[in-house]
Parts: structure tokens; sequence; C-alpha cells
């Protein structure tokens, strides 16, 4: 029988065995009545890492976003968001549904949105005109094949959006990925931004979890929209457990996957006309000669390599935990065949 090898996300890890008992044995309480102790160690390490006054606990790095424009962003007002940022895209329009904010997708120049681009999209101020409330910057950018967007350059949007008077927010779900890869720590890259979002369940390989880190009183505001999303946990220390175990243990290992991705770039780059996408962190795209991604991914399960059409002709695989280095020859090794 074929052993699959699973590169459609880096969602896809399984806790590891020592990850488990971290969450059996961790001491717990009601996070909504009188607090979770484990929660409270996680929120206060994340805080302490983003050099933020605190952070908060959430399920999903989705509706941990989705409580920070619920915070920033007034109903009526527009959001800047990359045209081809993960808000935009996967997110279920949540700020019109539940903000009633709507977007405003800023068209870059290249692959993801630089200074120049945001200020050539906020609108000039009119009585006719919605008002614009956030701006919201996601690093690494998935889309852009896990692009990192560089100190100088957040820094820049962060100016741009001061000139304006409108808060930043990071959607850092890879943010860990971001800081491997430059060496910038994550404390540098948040003190760009006014909130940040952080994610547990992609490169530190626990099973779920986000946290929101900012001021103290947006964090108190975040908690009031949380609830409203129904995001009131109780004993929420058996996933905060995870992800204490993921920051304590697996950040070290990041660059791993970093350099499991330039392997496949360089393995597969110009196959039958393949081209890839030279990879900053751990995604690697691959634009294909024709619309045949739903073929090249049927292809690649029958000699048992799972990966993901991005759009009709171009596919997407990311390294992980769970995909050691030797997998990742394998890998290789089979997509070559398919290629």
């Amino acid at each position: 029988m074929t052993t699959f090898i699973d590169l459609r996300s880096d969602t896809v890890t399984r806790p590891t065995a020592a990850m488990r008992r971290a969450m059996a044995d961790a001491e717990v309480g009601d996070d909504v009545l009188d607090g979770d102790p484990t929660t409270a160690r996680l929120e206060s390490l994340v805080a302490e890492r983003l050099g933020k006054e605190r952070a908060l606990f959430f399920p999903t790095g989705t509706m941990a976003n989705q409580a920070a424009i619920g915070v920033h962003a007034p109903p009526g007002t527009e959001i800047l968001v990359d045209a081809e940022s993960h808000i935009v895209h996967w997110e279920m329009a949540g700020v019109a549904a539940l903000a009633g904010a709507q977007i405003r997708p800023v068209i870059s120049n290249g692959p993801i949105m630089r200074a120049d681009d945001l200020a050539r999209t906020i609108r000039l101020p009119s009585a006719e005109a919605p008002e614009a409330s956030l701006v919201c910057v996601e690093n690494t950018h998935n889309g852009a094949g896990g692009m990192v967007t560089s100190l100088d350059a957040l820094a820049a949007l962060r100016d741009v959006a001061q000139r304006h008077g409108l808060p930043l927010h990071i959607d850092g779900a890879r943010l860990w990925n971001a800081s491997a890869a430059t060496g910038t720590s994550l404390a540098d890259f948040a003190a760009c931004a006014d909130s940040v979002m952080v994610s547990f369940s992609k490169g530190l390989g626990a099973p779920v979890g986000a946290a929101l880190a900012g001021s103290r009183a947006f964090i108190d505001r975040a908690r009031r929209v949380r609830k409203r999303l129904g995001g009131g946990m109780r004993q929420s220390g058996i996933l905060a457990a995870a992800a204490l175990y993921g920051m304590e243990h697996h950040l070290e290992r990041l660059q791993d996957d970093h350099g499991s991705a330039r392997y496949l770039a360089q393995n597969l780059d110009g196959l039958n006309g393949a081209m890839v996408v030279p990879p900053d962190t751990n995604i690697v795209m691959i634009d294909l000669p024709t619309a045949t991604a739903t073929d090249v991914v049927a292809r690649a399960k029958s000699v048992g390599v799972l990966i993901s059409a991005w759009t009709a002709s171009r596919v997407r695989l990311v390294t992980h935990l769970d995909a050691p280095a030797g997998l990742v020859a394998e890998a290789a090794l089979r997509l070559a065949r398919v290629f």
C-alpha cells in the first residue's frame, strides 16, 4: 500500500506524543468564570513574545482576525487589505457579515501589498464615500507563497496608516515563519501594529488555537467581541497546553520546514514547463503552463502525495512538522514523475 505524504497544508499535523501528554496533564479552570491557569500562562507568554500588554486565546485565527476587525472597524466603514489576502478570500465575508464594514482591496504592483500600493488606494476625504477605519497586513502572505513582508516594508506600511490616522492589524498566522526566515524578532514585527494575530495550528503543530495581542484596552474589547462570536471557552487550558508546548518546543525547528520547501523548489522547478515561486518560508507555489491544476493534484494523489490546487494553473505544497526531510525527499521523487 502506498504511504501518503500530505503536503496540502501545515494544518494537517497531528499532536506529538509529548504534546498530547501536556494536554492531558494541563491544569485547568473555567476560563469564563474564574480564568483558566494554563490559558493565562499562554496568553502571558504570547504577550511577552510579541511585546504587547495583553493577549487573548481564540479557537481559530479567523475568529481572532474577525474579533480584531470588530474592535477596530465601526459599521459602515471600510478596511484596507491586500486583494489576495486570507481575510478577503477565506473568511466567509466575515467583515461584512459580522462587523458591518466593507473591504477595500489593495491591488499591488507586486506579489504583496507595499506602502505605495496602500497610499494609492486610500480614498481622499469625501462626504459621499465610506471612511477608512483599519489597515490589515498578512505576514507571511499565504497566497503569495509564504512571502515575508520585511520589517522595513512593514514599517513603511505602518507610516502610511499612521499618516491617515488608521490602526494596523497583522494577520500573523505564520508570523513565526517570518521571524525564523529573517531573524527579525516577533516583537519587532509586532511593534509596527496595533494588534497582531498568531496561529498555533500551523507551524507549531497544535491541533487548534490562535491568539490576539494588543493593548490592555484593546484586549478588553476583543474579549467582549469573542464572546459575541461564541468564543467564550471553559476548560480551554487543555487546548492552550498544546499551544504552549508548540511555542516552547517547535519554534526552533521551523528552519527545517523552510529548508524542505527550498528542496522541493529546487527539484521541481522547470519540469515540463512548471515554474516554482522561490519560497521565503514553508509554502511552495508551482505555476503550471496550462490550466491543469486539478489534474496534477489527482496524479499526485495517485503516487501518494497530497497537494492542493490553488488556482486553475497553480498548485500549492506546504512543508510541516509531520513531513521531515526524508519524506519530503521521497515526495520530490514522486512528484517529479507527475510533472
